[in-house]
């Protein structure tokens, strides 16, 4: 190698085209970053389902209606749409350190919102809009951290440990899910506010901002981790976007997996009112919640680790997508049959396991099949995907409930106005998830572009040194030493 190259690798500059250098170095504190960004991101998910478990006593306490309840989980995707955009440009462009700071402290200034937005001295009718003003700060945090993991795992982490960083961070996001299916049911039954909810919510939105701002330093390591992490973002933001419209894999990618995005965004928004009007609980209910999320976790866990071994992205997201409509279609019929708690959970369980594990997965498979496009830009058009989806379908399932005359079985605290028929639009949902799956399984195909670019670029020494000392030479000739 010669002198000048390895002068620029140690300032962090990135060549145009990937090549083959003497070692490539990984950095203890990428776990620090990964850590903060799974915190972030719980956070967040937690800001943004932080009514829907509740949705019947928050339209009491907030003296509004159901639909604009779930309005408090819709700005999410109504404000993520058009800000996606420049997310994914800032990402690229900007660096990861700028977009995650600023990520966090909007995430901050929507949960202090919410609280003040239930606070005495706030007149009732003021209420509703300040916390949806807290919810579409936090909305406008959403992008700049959810786009985030695939970016993080290419810049800081090696090759053989890409899909399971991108897996723990991606999966912080349901992790924030189920805290929100748990404990805003629990609180709520304890103290009977939304007051303390929001208070309790707060602090780790608080906590993340912290230590975002203090201990996020720079946006790439001093040398790359693997071969491509030095020519991430080589494709400006207008290009890239234009070669992944070329692309006919990442074109059905984006199709059919925003689609599952929309459908398990549809599942977790409108899970309780599915269930309260058949007589289960809102405990119950986040129970039902906790398991599809929890059995998600398990599940991307595992197949993150299996993905980075053997690198079958295609085969495992398109059998767990076909496993995914059957418990999809599991679910509409058991949602609408009383008093059958065991078989609805252990439905939502298997949905969860089979559903949250495509993820990470799938989102990594969207930067092999589209690169060399920056990692923001190509996983950020696939978020986009499903909240644009996510809309339609919420509106269109709620436009498929009709109104019950009467339902003895209804435990729905919002009354005759909550008590609907959802077994039209559950079924629905089922036919959109099986229609995306088959769609999915069937037309596409593509090769791993990055795995590809990298096998011509591997390094000469076998090991990656684990370091956060790089200008040790002695410590890098030797490889595999931990400082």
């Amino acid at each position: 190698m010669e002198d000048g190259e390895l002068d620029s690798q140690k300032h962090g500059e990135r060549g145009p085209s990937l090549r083959r250098t003497a070692e490539f170095t990984a950095y203890r504190r990428r776990w620090f970053i990964l850590g903060v960004l799974c915190l972030l991101n719980c956070s967040n998910s937690v800001l943004w389902l932080t009514f829907a478990p509740v949705a019947d006593q928050t339209a009491e306490d907030l003296h509004v209606s159901l639909d604009q309840v779930n309005w408090l989980s819709l700005v999410y995707m109504v404000v993520a749409i058009p800000l996606s955009f420049i997310t994914t440009w800032m990402l690229d462009a900007l660096g990861l350190r700028l977009t995650l700071i600023l990520g966090s402290w909007l995430n901050m200034a929507g949960s202090v919102l919410r609280v003040v937005g239930v606070l005495s001295f706030v007149p009732e009718w003021d209420r509703f809009p300040v916390v949806m003003a807290g919810q579409s700060l936090g909305a406008l945090a959403q992008p700049l951290v959810v786009f985030s993991p695939t970016k993080l795992a290419a810049l800081w982490f090696p090759e053989h440990q890409r899909a399971t960083a991108n897996m723990i961070a991606s999966m912080s996001n349901p992790l924030g899910l189920l805290f929100a299916n748990v404990f805003s049911p629990l609180i709520i039954s304890k103290f009977n506010n939304l007051r303390t909810l929001l208070f309790i919510y707060a602090i780790p939105a608080t906590v993340a901002c912290f230590l975002a701002t203090l201990g996020i330093r720079e946006s790439v390591p001093p040398t790359p981790p693997s071969a491509s992490a030095e020519t991430s973002s080589s494709e400006p933001f207008l290009q890239g976007i234009k070669l992944l419209m070329r692309n006919k894999a990442y074109l059905i990618l984006l199709v059919c997996f925003g689609s599952g995005i929309a459908i398990f965004t549809c599942f977790s928004t409108l899970l309780e009112q599915i269930l309260c009007v058949k007589g289960y609980s809102n405990d119950f209910a986040g129970l039902c919640g906790a398991l599809f999320i929890v059995f998600g976790v398990i599940g991307a866990g595992l197949l993150g680790l299996f993905v980075d071994k053997t690198k079958k992205f295609t085969e495992v997201t398109k059998i767990n997508m076909c496993l995914t409509s059957l418990a999809c279609t599991a679910f509409a019929v058991v949602s609408q049959i009383r008093e059958q708690r065991a078989v609805v959970s252990a439905v939502c369980a298997l949905f969860g396991m089979f559903g949250f594990a495509i993820y990470p997965v799938a989102m990594e498979l969207s930067v092999e099949c589209s690169y060399p496009v920056g990692e923001a830009t190509s996983a950020g058009l696939i978020f986009i995907s499903g909240q644009i989806q996510s809309i339609v379908y919420i509106v269109l399932l709620q436009a498929l409930t009709k109104k019950l005359a009467d339902s003895p079985i209804s435990v729905c605290v919002a009354g005759g106005d909550a008590n609907l028929s959802w077994k039209q639009a559950v079924l629905v949902m089922a036919g959109l998830c099986c229609v995306g799956s088959c769609c999915f399984v069937i037309f596409f195909h593509t090769e791993y572009r990055r795995l590809r670019a990298e096998a011509g670029a591997t390094p000469n020494d076998s090991g990656q040194t684990d370091s956060d000392n790089p200008g040790d030479d002695s410590r890098q000739a030797h490889g595999n030493i931990d400082t």
